[in-house]
């Protein structure tokens, strides 16, 4: 939840509701938003009940794997107006990522890294607060009513909230669906004081389609609208902090950050449009880069490289794990395994981990002659070196 600084007081504009949402859609189009819709900050108990029960359900059957936050503050997350008392009304904004190719194509590159989309430019947290923020602005300049600004990393379940403005509707993969911007919309929220006129909500038109499902490469849908995160690449190469475990390993294939695979499936992609965002354009470096040269990154030259992009928050170590994953899938122990038998010294027991995976793959005669010479001091690496190809 994001905070405005002070400002020198003026009179206020007066304005109707409808006046003052059909300015604030006019500012937050300006600003650079590609879709802007209104919905009412509090929920009917029906609806409050839905929201709750599937959370809870969702925490309950362990799917949030080691992301605990979720299971905490759990009135807020489903209702806004318990969140913040004050608030009247949802204003939800969207940014467009689409790409424009198909990110899978990437996974064909085996020797190179494949990073997601939404990665590859600007860390979108900080490109999607700068704008709230200059909205929030504007609006208490303009108008004086009390605002709370959130991106995705407040406790408010905003997928619901997209979907009861109009943006487009939650599909079998979780994520949002639109018919204007298909898979690739980042949302944000300001929570407003006064009561706007709200936008109709948007339904579901996924029909019998499960082409996002049976996209998976890990069975991580145990059913439609349900994730389990335990099972999703994303999840196990951003947030999941061990290592990964042997069944998903060859699953990853060259994913080095995030997956793409269930959002580029969807065919409501064939009205997507490419981003528009100058800060969201891929850097070349990280559309393609070659498994060996991120293998050799230490931690000031991680810092440096991903300096202001999503993957610098979740640090070298667990960065070069992925990466040592990928090598052993590359299938080129030529250029490869030079790589992964430097990794084995790493610093990181995490990283040796992986790349003693990855050596097994690459060159099972030599890794079943070397692990009854091993003597690393790490339990887990030992295990490693243990288990079988």
């Amino acid at each position: 939840m994001a905070r405005l600084p002070p400002t020198p007081k003026r009179p206020p504009k007066p304005a109707t509701p409808r006046e003052l949402r059909d300015a604030i859609r006019d500012e937050a189009l300006r600003l650079g938003f590609d879709a802007v819709g209104f919905a009412a900050a509090t929920l009917t108990p029906e609806a409050r009940a839905e929201r709750l029960a599937q959370l809870t359900q969702f925490v309950e059957l362990g799917f949030q794997g080691d992301m605990g936050w979720l299971g905490e503050r759990t009135p807020e997350r489903v209702d806004p107006a318990t969140l913040w008392p004050k608030a009247r009304t949802v204003v939800s904004l969207a940014l467009n990522y689409g790409p424009t190719i198909d990110p899978r194509a990437a996974q064909d590159q085996r020797e190179h890294g494949a990073i997601s989309v939404y990665a590859q430019g600007r860390d979108y947290h900080e490109v999607m607060k700068t704008k709230l923020k200059a909205l929030g602005r504007f609006i208490w300049d303009n108008y004086r009513h009390s605002i709370k600004v959130f991106v995705d990393t407040a406790p408010l379940m905003e997928k619901p909230s997209a979907q009861a403005a109009g943006h487009g509707w939650q599909g079998k993969h979780t994520n949002l669906v639109s018919r204007r911007f298909g898979s690739w919309l980042f949302l944000g929220e300001l929570l407003l004081s006064a009561e706007l006129p709200t936008d109709t909500a948007e339904s579901d038109h996924c029909g019998q389609c499960r082409a996002c499902l049976d996209a998976c490469p890990t069975a991580a849908f145990p059913a439609p609208y349900k994730l389990d995160a335990r099972r999703c690449i994303s999840y196990l190469t951003i947030e999941h902090e061990g290592a990964i475990d042997r069944e998903f390993r060859a699953a990853l294939g060259n994913r080095i950050y995030g997956c793409d695979d269930c959002l580029a499936a969807c065919p409501w992609n064939k009205f997507a449009k490419a981003a528009q965002e100058a800060a969201f354009l891929p850097r070349p470096e990280l559309t393609a880069p070659t498994l060996v040269e991120l293998a050799g990154l230490d931690d000031t030259a991680f810092r440096q490289r991903f300096a202001g992009t999503a993957i610098k928050r979740i640090g070298r170590d667990r960065f070069v794990r992925n990466v040592a994953y990928a090598l052993g899938n590359s299938a080129a122990p030529q250029t490869a395994l030079p790589a992964v038998e430097r990794l084995l010294e790493d610093p990181s027991p995490l990283v040796r981990g992986a790349a003693v995976w990855a050596f097994s793959q690459l060159a099972p005669e030599a890794f079943e002659r070397q692990r009854l010479r091993t003597t690393d001091a790490d339990l887990d690496v030992q295990t490693e070196w243990r288990a079988s190809p």
